[in-house]
């Protein structure tokens, strides 16, 4: 058992480690989505309304894929030329 003020051990270092790995890829995301909720709204939406209608909705769904399909697409290349 684990006295207060104790130094962790290695098993808890590597789940401290963990965890912070895991909440730091949380947050990225996290701000990619705000990014790019963001990024379609000032695009596709004149006047914010109660709802959106279907041309504001589809231009939202378009302006997304294609910002997803781009990251994937640079992503993917970034890939290719670190193994290279």
């Amino acid at each position: 058992m684990e006295e207060d003020g104790a130094e962790p051990d290695e098993r808890q270092m590597r789940e401290l480690q963990s965890f912070m790995e895991t909440e730091n890829q949380k947050a990225v995301v996290q701000a990619a989505i705000n990014k790019l909720s963001e990024m379609c709204f000032e695009k596709c939406v004149n006047k914010p309304g109660a709802k959106l209608d279907s041309s504001e909705a589809n231009c939202i769904a378009n302006c997304a894929g294609r910002y997803l399909d781009s990251t994937v697409f640079v992503m993917s290349r970034m890939m290719a030329k670190r193994q290279q």
